[in-house]
Protein backbone atom coordinates (compact mmCIF):
# COMPACT_ATOMS: atom_id res chain seq x y z
CA UNK A 1 0.00 0.00 0.00
CA UNK A 2 1.03 3.65 -0.36
CA UNK A 3 1.48 6.05 2.53
CA UNK A 4 2.92 9.49 3.16
CA UNK A 5 5.77 9.10 5.61
CA UNK A 6 7.92 11.42 7.74
CA UNK A 7 11.45 10.05 7.51
CA UNK A 8 13.04 13.42 8.28
CA UNK A 9 11.37 16.68 9.23
CA UNK A 10 10.22 19.25 6.67
CA UNK A 11 7.39 19.51 4.16
CA UNK A 12 9.75 18.87 1.25
CA UNK A 13 11.03 15.73 2.98
CA UNK A 14 7.54 14.19 3.35
CA UNK A 15 7.74 11.10 1.13
CA UNK A 16 5.19 8.89 -0.62
CA UNK A 17 6.35 5.33 0.13
CA UNK A 18 5.27 1.74 -0.29
CA UNK A 19 4.51 -0.19 2.88
CA UNK A 20 3.22 -3.72 3.45
CA UNK A 21 -0.57 -3.83 3.59
CA UNK A 22 -1.59 -4.18 7.26
CA UNK A 23 -3.67 -7.10 8.54
CA UNK A 24 -6.32 -6.91 11.23
CA UNK A 25 -5.44 -8.95 14.29
CA UNK A 26 -7.69 -9.96 17.18
CA UNK A 27 -9.83 -7.03 18.27
CA UNK A 28 -8.69 -4.91 15.33
CA UNK A 29 -10.30 -3.47 12.21
CA UNK A 30 -8.78 -2.90 8.76
CA UNK A 31 -10.02 0.37 7.20
CA UNK A 32 -9.62 1.55 3.61
CA UNK A 33 -8.99 5.27 3.96
CA UNK A 34 -11.03 7.46 1.60
CA UNK A 35 -10.23 10.98 2.83
CA UNK A 36 -7.77 12.67 5.20
CA UNK A 37 -8.02 16.18 6.62
CA UNK A 38 -5.27 18.41 8.01
CA UNK A 39 -4.90 20.22 11.31
CA UNK A 40 -2.22 22.70 12.37
CA UNK A 41 -0.85 19.92 14.57
CA UNK A 42 -0.11 17.91 11.42
CA UNK A 43 1.90 20.79 9.97
CA UNK A 44 3.84 21.08 13.23
CA UNK A 45 4.44 17.32 13.26
CA UNK A 46 5.77 17.23 9.70
CA UNK A 47 8.06 20.21 10.29
CA UNK A 48 9.36 18.85 13.61
CA UNK A 49 7.89 21.59 15.82
CA UNK A 50 5.33 19.39 17.56
CA UNK A 51 7.74 16.79 18.92
CA UNK A 52 11.33 17.08 17.68
CA UNK A 53 12.14 13.78 19.42
CA UNK A 54 9.32 11.85 17.77
CA UNK A 55 10.39 8.39 16.66
CA UNK A 56 10.71 8.20 12.86
CA UNK A 57 9.52 7.08 10.40
CA UNK A 58 5.95 8.09 11.16
CA UNK A 59 2.76 8.33 9.07
CA UNK A 60 1.18 11.71 9.96
CA UNK A 61 -2.40 12.99 10.32
CA UNK A 62 -4.94 12.16 13.00
CA UNK A 63 -8.07 12.77 10.93
CA UNK A 64 -9.40 10.43 8.29
CA UNK A 65 -12.52 8.55 7.23
CA UNK A 66 -13.08 5.40 5.24
CA UNK A 67 -14.80 2.05 5.15
CA UNK A 68 -14.20 -1.19 7.01
CA UNK A 69 -12.56 -3.85 4.82
CA UNK A 70 -12.20 -6.69 7.31
CA UNK A 71 -12.40 -7.32 11.04
CA UNK A 72 -10.20 -9.42 13.26
CA UNK A 73 -11.18 -12.18 15.64
CA UNK A 74 -13.56 -11.12 18.38
CA UNK A 75 -14.69 -7.86 16.77
CA UNK A 76 -18.43 -7.34 17.25
CA UNK A 77 -18.96 -3.59 16.71
CA UNK A 78 -18.05 -3.43 13.03
CA UNK A 79 -18.54 -5.27 9.75
CA UNK A 80 -17.15 -4.78 6.22
CA UNK A 81 -18.67 -1.76 4.51
CA UNK A 82 -19.25 0.28 7.67
CA UNK A 83 -18.35 3.98 7.23
CA UNK A 84 -16.03 5.04 10.05
CA UNK A 85 -13.52 7.58 11.32
CA UNK A 86 -10.70 7.04 13.78
CA UNK A 87 -10.72 8.78 17.16
CA UNK A 88 -7.86 11.18 17.90
CA UNK A 89 -6.54 9.46 21.06
CA UNK A 90 -7.03 5.76 20.68
CA UNK A 91 -7.02 5.16 24.45
CA UNK A 92 -9.45 7.93 25.50
CA UNK A 93 -12.85 6.32 25.26
CA UNK A 94 -14.78 8.22 27.92
CA UNK A 95 -14.48 10.15 31.14
CA UNK A 96 -11.77 12.64 32.03
CA UNK A 97 -8.37 12.63 30.40
CA UNK A 98 -5.54 10.84 32.21
CA UNK A 99 -1.88 10.33 31.34
CA UNK A 100 -2.63 6.81 30.15
CA UNK A 101 -5.57 7.89 28.01
CA UNK A 102 -3.47 10.66 26.41
CA UNK A 103 -1.12 8.10 24.88
CA UNK A 104 -1.83 6.64 21.46
CA UNK A 105 -2.66 9.83 19.55
CA UNK A 106 -2.86 9.12 15.82
CA UNK A 107 -0.17 10.74 13.72
CA UNK A 108 2.00 11.39 16.78
CA UNK A 109 2.45 8.57 19.28
CA UNK A 110 1.45 6.05 16.61
CA UNK A 111 1.09 6.06 12.83
CA UNK A 112 -1.76 8.19 11.54
CA UNK A 113 -4.29 8.17 8.73
CA UNK A 114 -2.32 9.39 5.71
CA UNK A 115 -2.21 5.93 4.15
CA UNK A 116 -4.37 3.80 1.88
CA UNK A 117 -5.04 1.28 4.66
CA UNK A 118 -4.92 1.52 8.44
CA UNK A 119 -5.51 -0.95 11.26
CA UNK A 120 -7.14 0.39 14.42
CA UNK A 121 -8.55 -1.21 17.52
CA UNK A 122 -12.28 -1.92 17.51
CA UNK A 123 -12.79 0.80 20.12
CA UNK A 124 -10.69 3.33 18.19
CA UNK A 125 -13.42 4.05 15.63
CA UNK A 126 -16.77 5.81 15.47
CA UNK A 127 -19.55 5.57 12.92
CA UNK A 128 -19.75 8.68 10.75
CA UNK A 129 -23.00 10.61 10.24
CA UNK A 130 -24.98 9.11 7.37
CA UNK A 131 -25.54 12.40 5.52
CA UNK A 132 -21.83 13.28 5.34
CA UNK A 133 -19.42 12.39 2.56
CA UNK A 134 -16.07 10.81 3.41
CA UNK A 135 -14.45 14.20 2.80
CA UNK A 136 -16.77 15.91 5.27
CA UNK A 137 -16.47 13.14 7.86
CA UNK A 138 -12.66 13.23 7.67
CA UNK A 139 -12.71 16.71 9.22
CA UNK A 140 -14.34 15.62 12.47
CA UNK A 141 -11.90 13.72 14.74
CA UNK A 142 -9.70 16.62 15.91
CA UNK A 143 -10.99 20.05 14.87
CA UNK A 144 -14.69 19.35 15.27
CA UNK A 145 -14.41 17.49 18.58
CA UNK A 146 -12.14 20.27 19.88
CA UNK A 147 -14.67 22.95 18.93
CA UNK A 148 -17.51 20.88 20.37
CA UNK A 149 -15.78 20.64 23.74
CA UNK A 150 -14.80 24.31 23.64
CA UNK A 151 -18.49 25.23 23.37
CA UNK A 152 -19.32 22.83 26.21
CA UNK A 153 -16.65 24.45 28.38
CA UNK A 154 -18.39 27.78 27.99
CA UNK A 155 -21.79 26.28 28.77
CA UNK A 156 -23.15 28.44 25.97
CA UNK A 157 -26.85 29.15 26.23
CA UNK A 158 -29.20 30.67 23.66
CA UNK A 159 -28.44 34.36 23.50
CA UNK A 160 -24.88 34.08 24.86
CA UNK A 161 -22.02 35.57 22.83
CA UNK A 162 -19.04 33.61 21.50
CA UNK A 163 -15.88 35.10 19.99
CA UNK A 164 -13.92 33.10 17.42
CA UNK A 165 -10.43 33.90 16.14
CA UNK A 166 -9.69 33.40 12.46
CA UNK A 167 -11.42 31.09 10.02
CA UNK A 168 -9.51 27.84 10.34
CA UNK A 169 -11.02 24.46 11.09
CA UNK A 170 -11.66 24.78 14.83
CA UNK A 171 -12.97 28.35 14.54
CA UNK A 172 -15.43 27.54 11.75
CA UNK A 173 -16.69 24.47 13.60
CA UNK A 174 -17.09 26.63 16.72
CA UNK A 175 -19.15 29.08 14.67
CA UNK A 176 -21.39 26.31 13.39
CA UNK A 177 -21.84 24.67 16.80
CA UNK A 178 -22.47 28.02 18.50
CA UNK A 179 -25.22 28.80 15.99
CA UNK A 180 -26.70 25.36 16.63
CA UNK A 181 -26.90 26.33 20.32
CA UNK A 182 -28.57 29.65 19.56
CA UNK A 183 -25.55 31.76 20.49
CA UNK A 184 -24.47 35.03 18.91
CA UNK A 185 -21.03 34.80 17.27
CA UNK A 186 -18.40 37.48 16.76
CA UNK A 187 -15.32 36.78 14.67
CA UNK A 188 -11.97 38.34 13.81
CA UNK A 189 -9.83 37.69 10.75
CA UNK A 190 -7.13 39.34 8.66
CA UNK A 191 -9.30 38.90 5.55
CA UNK A 192 -12.51 40.74 4.67
CA UNK A 193 -13.27 38.02 2.13
CA UNK A 194 -13.06 35.31 4.77
CA UNK A 195 -15.23 37.30 7.14
CA UNK A 196 -17.85 37.59 4.41
CA UNK A 197 -17.77 33.83 3.90
CA UNK A 198 -18.16 33.36 7.65
CA UNK A 199 -21.21 35.64 7.63
CA UNK A 200 -22.73 33.22 5.16
CA UNK A 201 -22.40 30.54 7.85
CA UNK A 202 -24.09 32.67 10.50
CA UNK A 203 -21.38 35.01 11.83
CA UNK A 204 -23.22 37.95 13.40
CA UNK A 205 -20.39 40.49 13.27
CA UNK A 206 -16.81 40.45 12.03
CA UNK A 207 -13.69 42.60 12.33
CA UNK A 208 -10.50 42.74 10.26
CA UNK A 209 -7.84 42.88 12.97
CA UNK A 210 -5.19 44.15 10.57
CA UNK A 211 -7.26 47.28 10.09
CA UNK A 212 -8.33 47.49 13.74
CA UNK A 213 -5.82 45.70 15.99
CA UNK A 214 -7.62 46.48 19.26
CA UNK A 215 -10.33 43.92 18.62
CA UNK A 216 -10.95 43.49 22.34
CA UNK A 217 -12.48 47.00 22.42
CA UNK A 218 -14.63 46.15 19.43
CA UNK A 219 -15.88 43.01 21.21
CA UNK A 220 -16.81 45.12 24.23
CA UNK A 221 -18.64 47.63 22.01
CA UNK A 222 -20.54 44.78 20.34
CA UNK A 223 -21.69 43.49 23.72
CA UNK A 224 -22.76 46.61 25.54
CA UNK A 225 -19.91 49.09 25.33
CA UNK A 226 -18.21 50.11 28.55
CA UNK A 227 -21.03 48.97 30.80
CA UNK A 228 -20.69 46.42 33.55
CA UNK A 229 -22.03 43.56 31.45
CA UNK A 230 -19.96 44.20 28.33
CA UNK A 231 -17.77 41.43 26.99
CA UNK A 232 -18.29 38.02 25.44
CA UNK A 233 -19.32 34.93 27.36
CA UNK A 234 -16.81 32.62 25.65
CA UNK A 235 -13.63 33.07 23.65
CA UNK A 236 -12.53 30.10 21.55
CA UNK A 237 -8.86 30.97 21.89
CA UNK A 238 -6.71 29.49 19.09
CA UNK A 239 -3.88 32.02 19.27
CA UNK A 240 -2.18 31.28 22.56
CA UNK A 241 0.23 33.53 24.45
CA UNK A 242 0.17 36.20 21.77
CA UNK A 243 -3.59 36.78 21.96
CA UNK A 244 -4.54 35.70 25.48
CA UNK A 245 -4.38 39.18 27.03
CA UNK A 246 -6.70 40.64 24.39
CA UNK A 247 -9.05 37.67 24.83
CA UNK A 248 -9.23 38.36 28.56
CA UNK A 249 -10.03 42.02 27.89
CA UNK A 250 -12.78 40.95 25.46
CA UNK A 251 -14.30 38.64 28.07
CA UNK A 252 -17.18 39.59 30.35
CA UNK A 253 -16.67 39.26 34.08
CA UNK A 254 -17.05 35.59 34.94
CA UNK A 255 -16.66 34.46 31.32
CA UNK A 256 -14.69 31.52 29.94
CA UNK A 257 -11.71 31.18 27.65
CA UNK A 258 -11.50 27.80 25.93
CA UNK A 259 -7.78 27.53 25.20
CA UNK A 260 -7.38 25.29 22.18
CA UNK A 261 -4.39 26.57 20.21
CA UNK A 262 -0.85 27.94 20.30
CA UNK A 263 -0.63 29.75 16.96
CA UNK A 264 0.64 33.11 18.23
CA UNK A 265 3.80 33.50 20.31
CA UNK A 266 3.90 36.08 23.06
CA UNK A 267 6.59 38.01 24.93
CA UNK A 268 4.49 39.55 27.70
CA UNK A 269 4.16 37.90 31.14
CA UNK A 270 1.04 35.90 31.87
CA UNK A 271 -1.72 38.46 32.65
CA UNK A 272 -2.63 37.23 36.13
CA UNK A 273 -4.18 40.57 37.25
CA UNK A 274 -6.62 40.42 34.31
CA UNK A 275 -7.57 36.85 35.17
CA UNK A 276 -8.34 37.95 38.71
CA UNK A 277 -10.26 41.09 37.80
CA UNK A 278 -12.37 39.27 35.22
CA UNK A 279 -13.00 36.25 37.48
CA UNK A 280 -12.05 34.41 34.30
CA UNK A 281 -12.11 30.68 33.82
CA UNK A 282 -9.45 29.41 31.41
CA UNK A 283 -10.19 25.86 30.32
CA UNK A 284 -7.64 23.89 28.34
CA UNK A 285 -9.16 21.81 25.55
CA UNK A 286 -7.29 18.77 24.24
CA UNK A 287 -9.66 17.35 21.61
CA UNK A 288 -11.93 14.87 23.43
CA UNK A 289 -12.94 11.28 24.02
CA UNK A 290 -14.72 8.73 21.89
CA UNK A 291 -17.88 9.44 23.90
CA UNK A 292 -17.53 13.16 23.08
CA UNK A 293 -17.12 12.32 19.38
CA UNK A 294 -20.26 10.17 19.39
CA UNK A 295 -22.25 12.85 21.25
CA UNK A 296 -21.15 15.45 18.69
CA UNK A 297 -22.06 13.18 15.78
CA UNK A 298 -25.59 12.78 17.14
CA UNK A 299 -25.96 16.57 17.22
CA UNK A 300 -24.52 16.90 13.69
CA UNK A 301 -27.00 14.33 12.37
CA UNK A 302 -29.94 15.95 14.12
CA UNK A 303 -29.04 19.39 12.71
CA UNK A 304 -27.92 17.95 9.34
CA UNK A 305 -24.85 20.17 9.72
CA UNK A 306 -22.18 19.98 7.03
CA UNK A 307 -18.50 20.84 7.56
CA UNK A 308 -16.86 23.46 5.35
CA UNK A 309 -14.46 21.50 3.14
CA UNK A 310 -12.08 22.10 0.27
CA UNK A 311 -10.82 18.92 -1.39
CA UNK A 312 -7.56 18.05 -3.10
CA UNK A 313 -6.01 14.94 -4.57
CA UNK A 314 -3.69 13.26 -2.09
CA UNK A 315 -0.81 13.76 -4.52
CA UNK A 316 -1.15 17.43 -3.50
CA UNK A 317 -0.41 16.71 0.16
CA UNK A 318 2.76 18.81 0.32
CA UNK A 319 0.99 21.73 -1.38
CA UNK A 320 -1.86 21.51 1.15
CA UNK A 321 0.62 21.73 4.05
CA UNK A 322 2.35 24.70 2.40
CA UNK A 323 -1.00 26.44 2.04
CA UNK A 324 -1.77 25.81 5.69
CA UNK A 325 1.60 27.29 6.61
CA UNK A 326 0.68 30.46 4.69
CA UNK A 327 -2.74 30.62 6.36
CA UNK A 328 -4.55 30.60 3.03
CA UNK A 329 -7.33 28.18 3.90
CA UNK A 330 -10.91 28.60 5.13
CA UNK A 331 -12.44 25.78 7.16
CA UNK A 332 -10.88 22.39 6.46
CA UNK A 333 -8.58 21.09 3.72
CA UNK A 334 -9.00 17.44 2.78
CA UNK A 335 -7.05 15.15 0.49
CA UNK A 336 -8.97 12.42 -1.32
CA UNK A 337 -7.37 9.14 -2.28
CA UNK A 338 -7.12 8.36 -5.99
CA UNK A 339 -10.42 8.25 -7.83
CA UNK A 340 -12.45 9.43 -4.83
CA UNK A 341 -12.16 13.20 -4.90
CA UNK A 342 -15.58 14.81 -4.35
Amino acid sequence: MRAWQISSFGIAALALVERPEPVAGAGEVLVRVRAVSFNYRDLMTVTGRYNPRMALPRIPCSDGAGEVVEVGAGVTQWKPGDRVAGIFMQNWLEGRLTAAKAKGALGGDVDGMLAEMVVLRETGLVRIPAHLSFAEAATLPCAAVTAWNALKAGDGKPGSTVLIQGTGGVSIFALQFARMRGARVLGISSSDEKLERARGLGLDAGLNYREQPDWERWAADETGGEGRDSGVDLVVEVGGAGTLERSLKALRTGGTIAQVGVLAAGTEPFPIPLVLRKLARIQGIYVGSRADFEEMNRAIELAQMRPVVETFDWSETRAVLERMERGGHFGKMVVMLEGLRD
